[in-house]
C-alpha cells in the first residue's frame, strides 16, 4: 500500500475511490523502454474511466477512440496502419494536434478492431515516442490469433479490492488505520471491520455496484446490478465461442458456486454433468481461463519453488469467480444476510465466500496462489504463496476457530519459517505463525516483512 497518495482517484457524488494500479500507469509513462500499453480486465471493472482520468491528470491532451462506437475512426484502420498515417487521420478527425510527449492516445474496446490491435506493433517498432494505452476485455482480445506478442506492455485491472471499497463508500479512516498498522485501534474496532467486510462480501468490487451502494446504500439495488453484469457475461459467451463449446462454458461457469460450496473445493468434471470427462471440456475450460472471468488455483503436493513446475496434475485445481459480490449474487445468497447480527455470512457455503475473498485479495496484491494437498488423503491447505524466495502457507478460517488439522499436517512435514492463518481473530504473531484478520490479508507481504 505504499505511494497510495499517487493512486487513481475516482469521483462520485460524495466519495472518492483510489485505484492502486495508478502508480503502475505512472511508472509506464515515465519508463525509457515504454511500449504501447494494453490494459486488460473483465468488462465493467473500470478500464475506460481509469484511462480517461489518467489522460486528464497526466497529459495536456488526450485523444479517446472507442472502436465499438466510432465506426468512422475504426475504418481508418482498414487500410494503411503505419503510425504517420494513423496519427494524421486522428488529428484530422478530432481536429487536434497529437504531441508525442504531451498527448495520450486511448484505444478503447480494441478487441473490436483486429487491425487496430495489430497497429500497436508498428507504433512500438516505428514510433515508440507516442504514448498509447489500449483497453479490451479478455473476452475479446483472447480470441484474436494475431496478437502483437512482445510489442506491448500489459497491465491487468481487477475489481476493486476491499481497501479500495472502503474508500469508495467514504470509510477512509478505517482504511488508514489498516495502512498504518494501528493494531490496538483496529482491535477495539473489530466489530466495525467485520461489518464492513460483510458488506463487501455482498457488494463486491465491481465499480458500478460500489457506486450504487455508496450513493444509496440499497443492497437490493446492488444485487440487481450484479445480476445484470452476470447476464452480460453470459451473453458474451455466444459472441466469442464456437457453437460446440458455448454450452460447455456455460455449464462450467454455472457450476462454480456448487464446487466452492463443498467442504473439499477441488473442481470435479463429472459434477458438471453425469459422465463428463476433462478432455471433452478442456477447450471450454481453457477459454474461461484466458478470459480471466475465473481464477484457477492449481494443486501442488510439495513445498518446492517454482510452483508451476510442481503443479503437474492438470485436473487438480480449484475454480473461483472474478468477484466475491458476483459470487454471492450467482449463489443467490439472501441479501438479508447483511443485516444479521452474527458473522454467519462468513461461514456460508462452507466458507466459500471467505475463501473467494482471500483468493482475490491475494491476486490483486500481486501473488499467484496455489493450494497444497496430498494425492491421497484429506489434508489440504487453502493457499500457498511465494514471498521473496519462500513458500508461505495461508490457511483461511471463516470464523474465529484456531485449529486446523490440515495446516498441522503441513507444518509437521515442512516446518515453514512463516505461516499465515487468516480469520476473524485479531492480529498476532508467535514464532512465525501470523494470525491475520481477514480484512488485513492484502498487507500480508508487509506483515511478514516486519
Amino acid at each position: 500500500m505504499k505511494n497510495v497518495e499517487k493512486c487513481f482517484i475516482l469521483l462520485t457524488k460524495r466519495k472518492i475511490v483510489k485505484r492502486i494500479i495508478y502508480k503502475d500507469l505512472l511508472a509506464w509513462k515515465n519508463s525509457h523502454g515504454r511500449k504501447p500499453l494494453l490494459l486488460q480486465g473483465a468488462r465493467q471493472v473500470g478500464k475506460t474511466w481509469l484511462m480517461q482520468e489518467f489522460g486528464k491528470n497526466e497529459y495536456k491532451n488526450a485523444v479517446y477512440v472507442n472502436f465499438e462506437e466510432a465506426k468512422t475512426v475504426s475504418a481508418y484502420f482498414d487500410g494503411d496502419i503505419s503510425p504517420p498515417n494513423i496519427i494524421k487521420s486522428l488529428e484530422t478527425y478530432y481536429d487536434t494536434n497529437i504531441s508525442p510527449t504531451d498527448t495520450l492516445i486511448i484505444f478503447d474496446e480494441i478487441q473490436e478492431s483486429e487491425r487496430a490491435l495489430n497497429s500497436l506493433k508498428y507504433f512500438y517498432e516505428k514510433a515508440p515516442q507516442y504514448h498509447i494505452i489500449a483497453a479490451g476485455s479478455f473476452l475479446g482480445v483472447a480470441t484474436h490469433g494475431s496478437f502483437p506478442v512482445g510489442k506491448v506492455d500489459r497491465l491487468i485491472l481487477y475489481p476493486m479490492s476491499f481497501f479500495e471499497f472502503l474508500q469508495g463508500i467514504g470509510e477512509n479512516r478505517y482504511f488508514q488505520h489498516i495502512e498504518n498498522k494501528d493494531f490496538g485501534l483496529i482491535r477495539t474496532m473489530a466489530n466495525d471491520y467485520e461489518r464492513l467486510l460483510k458488506t463487501y462480501y455482498l457488494v463486491g468490487g465491481m465499480p458500478k455496484a460500489v457506486a450504487s451502494y455508496s450513493e444509496r446504500g440499497d443492497i437490493r439495488e446492488v444485487r440487481t446490478i450484479q445480476k445484470a453484469i452476470l447476464e452480460d457475461y453470459h451473453d458474451d459467451f455466444s459472441k466469442h465461442i464456437t457453437p460446440p463449446n458455448t454450452p460447455k462454458v456455460s455449464m462450467i461457469w454455472n457450476s462454480i458456486p456448487v464446487h466452492l460450496a463443498r467442504e473439499k473445493k477441488k473442481f470435479v468434471y463429472r459434477d458438471i454433468v453425469e459422465g463428463a470427462r476433462a478432455y471433452a471440456y478442456e477447450d471450454a475450460m481453457n477459454w474461461l481461463f484466458k478470459t480471466r472471468l475465473v481464477y484457477k488455483v492449481s494443486r501442488v503436493t510439495d513445498d518446492k519453488l517454482p510452483f508451476a513446475i510442481h503443479a503437474t496434475d492438470r485436473e487438480a485445481f480449484k475454480l473461483y469467480m472474478l468477484d466475491v459480490g458476483l459470487f454471492a449474487a450467482k449463489a443467490e445468497l439472501d441479501v438479508t444476510a447483511l443485516f444479521e447480527g452474527s458473522p454467519a455470512v462468513f461461514c456460508n457455503f462452507n466458507g466459500a465466500l471467505t475463501e473467494q475473498f482471500v483468493l482475490q485479495e491475494l491476486i490483486t496484491a500481486g501473488y499467484t496462489p496455489y493450494y497444497w494437498g496430498r494425492e491421497k488423503g484429506a489434508a489440504e491447505v487453502d493457499f500457498l504463496i511465494q514471498w521473496k524466495n519462500e513458500v508461505v502457507p495461508v490457511e483461511v478460517k471463516s470464523g474465529i476457530r484456531k485449529k486446523s488439522k490440515s495446516l498441522d499436517v503441513y507444518l509437521q512435514l515442512y516446518n515453514p519459517p512463516h505461516t499465515v492463518r487468516a480469520s476473524l481473530n485479531n492480529y498476532s504473531q508467535n514464532n512465525g505463525l501470523y494470525s491475520v484478520p481477514l480484512y488485513m490479508i492484502a498487507l500480508i507481504g508487509d506483515l511478514l516483512g516486519d
